[in-house]
């Protein structure tokens, strides 16, 4: 899952939306030393990683992509999953994207005294670029491909990837479509149990 479902599925738990955002940007710092409900947040989105990745619909998604792109395909399906989730986002939320992205953003901007240094770095960018927002369009989910693609100076090839996503959109949509229930229950099931450990 990337940056729009991790948000998503962490509810309307402000805190434990920041600490799943900016969970990998936390290496060598263990989750204790933030406060507890961002704590939480860093080990939701951990846990959503986890089962994610194991995930046999999910893998499903990423054979498909395997002789492209090879490690890089779990990476690149996160994003397609995050264009549908966004695509389709009034089926999920009663905000619009757009209204839920601006309020993320606000929502960041006004604890940056709790965030990473390179989350706060970021930040001006994703803003900028409505990141979030983007992910509901092919053109804005072949910009993060190509940015995606920078980060790894050109070698992962991950700016093409928007040419495997157009060639097998009902493919990607319908294994999205049956992983997001069962990701949303697990989510719910870790809260509680996370809720539960800091109690």
């Amino acid at each position: 899952m990337n940056f729009l479902a991790h948000i998503y599925l962490s509810g309307e738990n402000d805190m434990l939306k920041i600490g799943n955002f900016m969970a990998d940007s936390i290496h060598g710092r263990k989750p204790e030393s933030f406060p507890d409900e961002i704590c939480k947040g860093i080990m939701l989105h951990r846990a959503i990683d986890t089962f994610t990745d194991a995930h046999p619909v999910f893998r499903q998604s990423t054979r498909r992509l395997h002789p492209f792109y090879h490690h890089y395909s779990g990476v690149i399906v996160d994003i397609f999953y995050d264009h549908f989730l966004a695509r389709d986002w009034d089926e999920y939320h009663s905000l619009p994207l757009a209204t839920y992205a601006r309020q993320f953003y606000s929502l960041l901007e006004d604890n940056m005294h709790l965030l990473t240094e390179k989350t706060k770095n970021m930040i001006p960018y994703m803003v900028k670029h409505d990141w979030l927002g983007s992910y509901a369009t092919l053109e804005g989910i072949g910009r993060t491909l190509a940015q995606m693609d920078r980060r790894t100076k050109n070698k992962s090839g991950m700016a093409q990837a928007i040419n495997q996503l157009t060639a097998f959109t009902t493919e990607f949509e319908a294994e999205f479509r049956a992983f997001f229930p069962e990701v949303q229950e697990h989510v719910k099931q870790k809260i509680s149990e996370l809720q539960g450990s800091f109690n």
